[in-house]
């Protein structure tokens, strides 16, 4: 059976314009009237002119994957010491900065300049190293001299030391930004069997993020808080006899300032709460 021709939509009048564009222009072998009739039975105006050959030819755009920007943190402690570095150095060295040069070995292991290192909780910056001579130098800004205790520091203190985290870590304390928050004073020293009780006396401002059981970071070790006293604004915790050998808490007198640095994420629980965010999820 023999198929009909498709039937044609062409207007009577066709410009000279027209015409001569449907004459001169072909796609695939057809002209752009027959193309037209042939494939879109529409009609072909005068205004209409065939698609560039170049236009069948180009990718369609493809779609934005979009960014995310994300804070990280710097540097990151566990509260576990590595190892107590001697203070050989400490003071105004001849740029007007105030400069401490500290004698250690476990952590020039692998020092570069531009490190991060917990010392006695305070998270300093490498300035200068020399493997050779086992020693390493930190720079202390006014603001770290005013928060922490180590401008109560001499030539020959021992202080705590401990590496930034790297992914293949061990996470054995908790997280400790060594941001310390403030100072405490050692309040009370009693021996119990080969451990060691210790009560510091801080603030109020602090002592309503530090509770029982709870972490806190003490000159930069990770400790258990075992009782807060509200009335005396204290808490205090025990160390073994093991942690005594390896940190500097014990070498310190009652009356010595120690720095403190509470769980993040207090501060962080305290702020929502303040802000008013729990009210809102109530309401909506």
């Amino acid at each position: 059976m023999a198929l009909s021709s498709p039937p044609t939509f062409l207007p009577r009048y066709r410009s000279k314009a027209a015409s001569r564009t449907a004459e001169t222009t072909s796609i695939f072998g057809l002209s752009a009237s027959s193309f037209a009739q042939t494939h879109f039975k529409l009609p072909l105006h005068s205004s209409l002119k065939p698609p560039r050959l170049s236009s069948l030819f180009i990718k369609p755009p493809q779609a934005r994957q979009p960014k995310f920007t994300t804070n990280t943190i710097k540097s990151l402690f566990t509260g576990i010491v590595e190892e107590m570095g001697t203070v050989k150095q400490l003071g105004f060295d001849q740029d007007n900065s105030f400069t401490m040069k500290i004698q250690a070995r476990t952590i020039l292991e692998d020092v570069h300049l531009g490190d991060s290192i917990s010392v006695n909780g305070t998270c300093l910056t490498v300035t200068e190293f020399d493997t050779d001579l086992s020693e390493f130098s930190v720079g202390l800004s006014p603001e770290t001299l005013r928060k922490t205790s180590l401008g109560e520091l001499e030539n020959g203190s021992l202080v705590n030391l401990e590496r930034a985290l790297t992914p293949s870590t061990r996470m054995g304390g908790h997280f400790v930004q060594g941001h310390v928050d403030a100072t405490g004073e050692i309040m009370d020293m009693t021996p119990e069997g080969d451990s060691l009780w210790v009560k510091v006396k801080t603030g109020r401002d602090l002592l309503k993020f530090i509770v029982p059981k709870g972490f806190i970071a003490v000159d930069g070790t990770s400790l258990t808080v075992v009782d807060v006293f509200d009335e005396e604004e204290s808490f205090n915790f025990m160390l073994v006899a093991y942690t005594q050998q390896k940190i500097v808490i014990p070498l310190k007198k009652v009356g010595q300032k120690v720095n403190l640095e509470v769980d993040i994420l207090g501060k962080y629980v305290e702020r929502l709460l303040s802000s008013g965010f729990v009210d809102s999820i109530k309401s909506s």
